[in-house]
C-alpha cells in the first residue's frame, strides 16, 4: 500500500483548522481512508492508504478531502485556466515506444521549501504507481524563467510571418550519441547514452529506454533540457525560487498521462498557481492540455441505500456527494430515483456506480452506521468446499508443514522465467496469463497459474532462517480458458515445498503418499519432465488414475534464481483430485 509522509501543521495551515490536536487529525484521516502508520524523524505523519485515491499522494490532495469532510467546502471544483502560450511540437521521430505527451504551464506558485519537497514526493509517487515505474507515464517539472521557447508567428496573407502569437518546445527523438546537456545533480555535458552509463539515475531508468534506437527528448531553443522518462537538465531545475512552472509529460497512454497531469495541476492550484493551457501539436492533430474534463456517472438511490444499509432522503443524499467533492442531480432512473453525478478529473477512482455508494458512506461517516442482524433466519457456517480446504491445511500441518497464504497475483517473471516455464506450455503452471488490464503495480500484472512460484518467493526471502523450512499452501490459481463463458479456468491448488541440506525426491514423495491416503485416495508417480524441476528427479502426481500435478527436486537454476542455497523439494496438485 502507498505511503505518503504529510506534515501536521501544514495539514492544519491547509484546511483552516488550526484548533485540531495531532489525535483528532489521526481520527479524521483514519475517517477518509488514511490510516496512521507511524512518524518520521521529523514528525511528519506517515500514512498508508488505499491506492485507488492517487490525488492523496500529496498534502495538498489529503488537505482538499479533508475541507470536504469538515464541511468547508462542497461540490466539483475545476481551476481556471488561462489561454495558452506555449506550445508542445511532437515530431514523427519520436520513438514508437513513447509516442505520448501532456503538459501545463503553473504561474505565480508560492514554493516554500516544504511545498517543493511535497511536490517532489507527489512526482515519485505518480510515478511509481499510475506511471508504473515511468514505465507508463513520466513527469518533467521545469522552470519556466530558464527555458527560452522556439517563437511562433502568425502566417500573414502574403505568407510571410506575422506576429508573435507563442512559444513552443518540440518532443523528438534524439541519437544515444547525439546532442549533449548537463543532467540534474551533474556537472558534465553529456549525450542520453553517456547519462544512461555515468549519472546514478541514469544507470536506474536506463532499462526503460533500453534498445531503442532514438531516446526521446524535448527541446527548447537553447537545446535538450528534458530527457524522459530518465532526468530533466540542470539548467531547468526547479528551486524555492522558482514562481512559474512548466509541466509536461510523456508516455504509453494517453488518458494515464492527462489523469497524472491534472492530479499536479490541482496540487499546484492549491499552492495559489494559476493554471495555463498548453496547446499540444501530434503530426495530423492538435490537443488542448491539461484536459480538465468533469465525467458523469450515474447510480440509482436503491442501490445507495441497500449496500449501506440505511435509508436516506434524496436531498441529504445529494449533500453528501457534494460533501465527497462530487455534484449529484436528482433524477428518474430504472423506474425510481437516482443521481447523475458530475466527477472531477482528479478522480481516477470512480469507475462504476459502487465508488459513488462508496463516497455517500464516507461522507456520512462509516462509523455512524448502526450493526444489525441480517433479516433472515439461517445460521451461518462453513461451506462445504470450505471444510474440505480446512481439512487439508489441517492435515498439511499435520504432517510438519507451516500453513501459508500468498497473494494471488504476481508478475509473469516470478510466475514463468524465474521458474524457466514458457507461457503456453502444456505443463504445470505454464497456461497463459489472466492479466491485468491496467495494473496500479508492475509486481501484480496477473493471477498466478500455479502456487509453487510463491512458495519458493517466501524461501526467497527467508533465507536468514533457521531450516529446515516446510512449507505449503492451499491457494488460489487461474489461467486462461477461452472455452469458458468468463473465459478464465480457476483452481484451488495445493502445494508444498521441503528445504534443507539433505532433501530429495523421496522426502517429499512420503509427505505426499502420506497426504493422499488420508483421503483414502490411491498415488501414483510416473516420471515426467518439467523444466522446474531435475530430470530423472521429477513425476507427475496421479490421483486416482487421474494426473493432478507435479512432484520433484527443485531445478539448480531455480534455486540460482531465488538464491537459495539448500537443496529444495515440492509438489503442486489440484485440490479437486481429493475432493471425492
Amino acid at each position: 500500500m502507498p505511503v505518503v509522509e504529510a506534515d501536521p501543521d501544514e495539514l492544519r495551515r491547509l484546511t483552516g483548522h488550526t484548533e485540531k490536536s495531532d489525535d483528532e487529525l489521526k481520527d479524521d484521516l483514519f475517517a477518509l481512508g488514511l490510516e496512521f502508520e507511524g512518524e518520521t524523524p521529523e514528525g511528519d505523519f506517515e500514512l498508508e492508504f488505499a491506492p485507488d485515491r492517487l490525488d492523496r499522494l500529496s498534502v495538498t490532495g489529503i488537505a482538499r478531502s479533508l475541507r470536504y469532510q469538515y464541511g468547508d467546502e462542497r461540490g466539483v471544483y475545476v481551476p481556471d485556466t488561462a489561454s495558452p502560450e506555449w506550445t508542445i511540437q511532437v515530431e514523427d521521430s519520436v520513438p514508437d515506444s513513447r509516442p505520448y505527451v501532456s503538459g501545463a504551464v503553473v504561474r505565480d506558485v508560492n514554493l516554500s521549501r516544504e511545498a517543493l519537497d511535497a511536490l517532489i514526493q507527489l512526482q515519485e509517487k505518480l510515478h511509481a504507481t499510475m506511471g508504473r515505474g515511468r514505465a507508463k507515464g513520466a513527469i518533467g517539472i521545469h522552470d519556466v524563467t530558464m527555458l527560452r521557447g522556439e517563437p511562433m508567428y502568425a502566417v500573414g496573407e502574403s505568407g510571410d510571418a506575422g506576429e508573435a502569437t507563442g512559444k513552443k518546445v518540440t518532443y523528438r527523438g534524439v541519437e544515444p550519441d547525439g546532442d549533449t546537456f548537463v543532467a540534474l545533480d551533474d556537472d558534465a555535458e553529456r549525450t542520453p547514452a553517456g547519462v544512461l552509463e555515468s549519472h546514478p539515475t541514469g544507470q536506474e531508468y536506463a532499462d526503460l529506454v533500453e534498445g531503442e534506437e532514438r531516446y526521446p527528448a524535448i527541446y527548447d531553443d537553447i537545446g535538450l533540457f528534458s530527457f524522459p522518462p530518465v532526468i530533466n537538465s540542470r539548467r531547468t531545475e526547479v528551486t524555492t525560487d522558482s514562481r512559474d512552472l512548466f509541466v509536461e509529460l510523456t508516455g504509453t497512454d494517453q488518458w494515464t498521462l492527462d489523469k497524472m497531469c491534472a492530479i499536479v495541476c490541482y496540487a499546484l492550484d492549491a499552492r495559489g498557481g494559476q493554471i495555463e493551457d498548453v496547446t499540444v501539436e501530434y503530426p495530423g492533430r492538435t490537443v488542448v492540455r491539461p484536459d480538465f474534463e468533469v465525467r458523469e456517472k450515474r447510480v440509482a438511490h436503491e442501490r445507495i441505500e441497500t449496500t449501506l444499509g440505511i435509508e436516506l432522503d434524496p436531498e441529504a443524499t445529494v449533500d453528501y456527494f457534494e460533501r465527497a467533492g462530487l455534484d449529484a442531480e436528482i433524477i428518474g432512473l430504472d423506474g425510481g430515483t437516482g443521481y447523475e453525478v458530475s466527477v472531477p478529473p482528479y478522480r481516477t477512482d470512480v469507475l462504476h456506480a459502487v465508488d459513488l455508494v462508496d463516497d455517500v458512506g464516507r461522507a456520512y461517516g462509516f462509523n455512524e452506521l448502526v450493526p444489525r442482524y441480517p433479516d433472515v433466519s439461517t445460521v451461518g457456517g462453513r461451506s462445504e468446499s470450505s471444510r474440505f480446504e480446512r481439512a487439508l491445511r489441517s492435515r498439511l500441518v499435520g504432517l510438519g508443514f507451516e500453513d501459508l497464504l500468498n497473494f494471488h497475483m504476481t508478475n509473469k517473471a516470478e510466475n514463468y522465467e524465474r521458474m524457466r516455464v514458457t507461457e503456453g506450455a502444456d505443463i504445470l503452471g505454464g497456461g497463459e496469463a489472466a492479466t491485468i488490464a491496467e495494473p496500479y503495480s508492475e509486481d501484480y500484472t496477473m493471477l498466478r497459474t500455479w502456487v509453487l512460484p510463491s512458495l519458493l518467493m517466501v524461501l526467497e526471502n527467508n533465507t536468514h532462517r533457521e531450516y529446515p523450512q516446510d512449507l505449503s499452501e492451499v491457494g488460489f490459481a487461474a489461467e486462461v480458458e477461452e472455452s469458458l463463458e468468463t473465459k478464465v479456468a480457476e483452481r484451488q491448488s495445493v502445494g508444498g515445498v521441503l528445504a534443507r541440506h539433505d532433501a530429495s525426491y523421496e522426502d517429499a514423495k512420503a509427505r505426499l503418499q502420506a497426504l493422499v491416503a488420508g483421503f483414502d485416495a490411491e498415488l501414483e508417480t510416473p516420471a515426467t519432465e518439467h523444466p522446474s524441476f531435475i530430470d530423472g528427479r521429477v513425476a507427475d502426481v496421479v490421483i486416482d488414475g487421474e494426473s493432478v500435478g507435479v512432484i520433484g527436486e527443485i531445478h539448480p537454476a531455480v534455486l540460482v534464481e531465488h538464491d537459495l542455497e539448500v537443496p529444495v523439494v515440492g509438489f503442486e496438485f489440484s485440490a479437486d483430485a481429493l475432493a471425492e
